[in-house]
């Protein structure tokens, strides 16, 4: 009896030693980079309640992260957004982010139109959840986020980036925001990420048949 139960908390021991900590920890652990050590701006999305969802879905993390990949991709757009638009900043609005918050973020769209703009975790989720993308837009001098047309995190037509010659004749997107998403892309672009049709502020270095393949999902 005696081995048994030492036997059962040693098990225990070791579950607590897994599973403790938060979430910051977590990535650190796993060799993610932390986004404040580069020369860009953050200011988390999903920490608030002023995003698609109407909660806060960051309850234990407080810093961003990305897959050292990634991250070494950020850099290098930083820099090449400094040569072509010095004052302008780069606003990283999410970054790596755990299955856990990407059910919660699911399930809010859940059965409605908007459903196909959030990746489904019973697909696998998708390339936040390996911390090799990033959501993410420029600021100005002041700090204030440039004109994009459309709020990050907009679940809608206006967000996507293939029609917008049309939606600026049609007078949707103004001359100013179509620029300012066309600088990002450019900057970004030249870091190696890559983008999507339906967002214009997400960005990310890799498929997702790739990250499956080579990278570990933050399944936590």
């Amino acid at each position: 009896m005696k081995k048994y139960v030492l036997t059962v908390l040693a098990a225990i021991s070791v579950f607590t030693q897994v599973t403790a900590g938060s979430l910051d920890e977590k990535l650190a652990s796993m060799g993610f980079t932390d986004v404040s050590t580069l020369d860009v701006d953050i200011s988390l999305m999903y920490a608030r309640d002023d995003n698609f969802t109407g909660t806060v879905l960051y309850t234990d993390l407080d810093g961003a992260w990305l897959h050292p990949s990634a991250a070494k991709a950020l850099a290098k757009a930083a820099s090449a957004l400094r040569r072509e638009a010095p004052g302008i900043r780069l606003l990283v609005k999410d970054a790596a982010r755990p299955m856990s918050v990407q059910r919660k973020m699911f399930n809010a769209v859940k059965g409605t139109s908007k459903a196909r703009y959030v990746a489904n975790p019973a697909n696998g989720g998708g390339l936040h959840n390996y911390g090799l993308a990033v959501d993410i837009t420029l600021a100005g001098p002041d700090g204030k986020e440039l004109p994009m047309g459309t709020p990050v995190d907009h679940l809608g037509k206006e967000a996507h980036i293939d029609t917008e010659d049309a939606m600026m004749k049609a007078g949707t997107l103004t001359e100013e925001a179509v620029r300012n998403r066309r600088l990002l892309r450019k900057v970004m672009r030249e870091g190696g990420f890559r983008t999507i049709r339906n967002e214009w502020w997400h960005f990310q270095v890799k498929s997702r048949s790739a990250a499956r393949r080579e990278n570990k999902l933050l399944n936590f």
